[in-house]
């Protein structure tokens, strides 16, 4: 049995014709709606990424590791080199739009081991989806039990921060079940609610305080509260702090994931790879800037009550009723940036259940035919992620765990088709390429990858112990252990990589090329 991908053996650029025609070429027929426009596209990424989620609820990360130093410099620093892996990124998805993305385009530049290679990325890439929507969503729980502590004067507990996360998650597996029509429109208020927002925090921020820390310290001032005290402890508190911003620049990878969804999408969905991280960079760094300059009581705001920093400097900052207003703000964020993650982790679950690679595909690649949604493939991405987030309740770094994971899981499913178009000299591409600038762009994303990877598995607390031990590493290597046994005890022998559906439906009688922009 073949181990080539479905179509496309030679790299042959796409031709001319509809965003069918060329989903074809690639082996599929169109089953999901291509309804998303360019902006639609742009937004999920955008959406997912959220710098009124993730910087906001892993603000506290780099408050105790790294301090103003990590916050400012380092979201730049971080940004930088993340612009340079959504560049490689989509080079790669220009050339092949579909929504299987990061494992399928594995599989169509590998040269030898195709099927292995789809296999690996696509489980790295399920893991880091599904950790990322636990982490997005976790964190809305924290941002949103604060919220009601301010308002309703509610007790913040781990249990009501967890049952909080549990409504959130399931509101966001409705909201997904009911069709891409919904999606889009709450993908493209979100954009704009991201936008807006960013600048109202930052023109009251600027406006309202008493007192300002002094620029130099929002730039170069460093704090170290991990509990470490070795020689360098310092500088390996400021690397730790980084995980805020790798953390928060994850998930744009959804642009590729709703290529079948997408007008134009050779075009539109490297467009929306790129663009949401580059004004996720400008705009989170003035966020940051704004709210780091702000700081009236250091101590007090990382180690407050609310269990969020960020609710604590707006309310020493703006007031009690101006600062609840800037965290229901933030708040509303991360429910959106928490329902674009579940869209983005269901096309991924949906792609490779379609390929025949996840335990009971046959169930999960169904998809609704009055909506156009994947449903099955959304509750089970819903009940992966709650199950991720259980060890909350006992362990108390499993936030920063989570975070972690969706950034190793993710990064190396990003970088593993880089790596293999920079050892493919035949790589064709498509009309959304990086010319001469491609070479240096790859190595240098892949370099990096390598980096965090290695640094987001050390521990993250002093002295270790059994409730702040960083369980990354069990997490990555359970996955990673668990398909490596599954390839060579079984999947090798029937698992081939991306495989064509058109031969399927045409079994059944249906037709396998629908009317344009359906």
């Amino acid at each position: 049995m073949s181990t080539e991908p479905a179509v496309n053996r030679n790299n042959e650029p796409a031709g001319p014709g509809t965003d069918e025609e060329r989903l074809a070429q690639l082996g599929y027929k169109q089953e999901l709606h291509r309804r998303l426009s360019g902006f639609s596209n742009f937004a999920v990424s955008f959406s997912i990424i959220s710098i009124l989620a993730g910087a906001i609820t892993s603000y506290g990360i780099a408050m105790n590791a790294g301090g103003p130093m990590a916050i400012t410099l380092g979201w730049l620093f971080v940004g930088g080199m993340v612009t340079l892996v959504a560049l490689a990124m989509a080079e790669v998805c220009s050339a092949y739009p579909t929504a299987g993305a990061l494992y399928w385009w594995a599989a169509a530049l590998a040269k030898r081991n195709k099927a292995a290679w789809a296999w690996f990325i696509g489980w790295f890439n399920f893991l880091g989806e599904v950790a990322v929507t636990a982490a997005i969503d976790f964190g809305a729980a924290i941002t949103t039990a604060a919220f009601l502590s301010l308002t309703f004067d509610m007790t913040v507990t781990t249990p009501r921060t967890f049952l909080i996360f549990l409504v959130i998650i399931v509101v966001h597996g409705l909201l997904n079940t009911f069709g891409v029509n919904l999606v889009r429109v709450l993908s493209d208020v979100s954009a704009w609610w991201h936008l807006i927002g960013v600048a109202v925090i930052v023109v009251l921020l600027a406006v309202l305080p008493d007192q300002h820390k002094p620029i130099s310290e929002v730039f170069f001032e460093v704090r170290n509260a991990t509990g470490f005290d070795f020689t360098g402890a310092t500088v390996y508190a400021v690397l730790i702090g980084l995980l805020m911003a790798q953390y928060t620049y994850t998930g744009y990878d959804a642009s590729a994931h709703v290529a079948e969804e997408t007008h134009d999408a050779a075009n539109a969905a490297p467009r929306g790879i790129v663009m949401s991280v580059v004004v996720s960079v400008l705009a989170g760094f003035v966020l940051l800037f704004a709210i780091t300059w702000s700081i009236q009581d250091y101590e007090g705001s990382a180690t407050t009550s609310l269990g969020l920093p960020p609710a604590q400097i707006f309310i020493d900052a703006a007031g009690h009723d101006t600062g609840t207003f800037l965290l229901f703000i933030c708040m509303v964020a991360q429910w959106f940036c928490g329902m674009a993650s579940v869209t983005a982790n269901s096309r991924m679950s949906y792609a490779f259940a379609r390929d025949g690679a996840l335990p009971g595909s046959r169930l999960w690649k169904k998809v609704n035919p009055r909506t156009g949604t994947p449903t099955n493939s959304i509750w089970l991405c819903v009940t992966i992620s709650t199950l991720l987030v259980l060890p909350s309740l006992w362990n108390t770094t499993a936030y920063l765990a989570a975070t972690s994971i969706a950034v190793i899981g993710l990064y190396i499913a990003y970088v593993g088709p880089v790596f293999l178009r920079r050892r493919d000299t035949g790589f064709q591409p498509g009309p959304w390429h990086l010319g001469r600038w491609s070479a240096v762009v790859g190595w240098t994303a892949i370099v990096w990858v390598g980096v965090i990877c290695v640094l987001f598995v050390l521990p993250t607390a002093g002295p270790i112990t059994a409730k702040n031990f960083n369980y990354t590493i069990f997490a990555v290597a359970v996955v990673l252990g668990g398909a490596t046994i599954w390839w060579f005890a079984s999947a090798r022998k029937w698992f081939t990589g991306p495989r064509s559906n058109l031969l399927e439906k045409a079994a059944h009688g249906e037709q396998t090329m629908p009317a344009a922009n359906d």
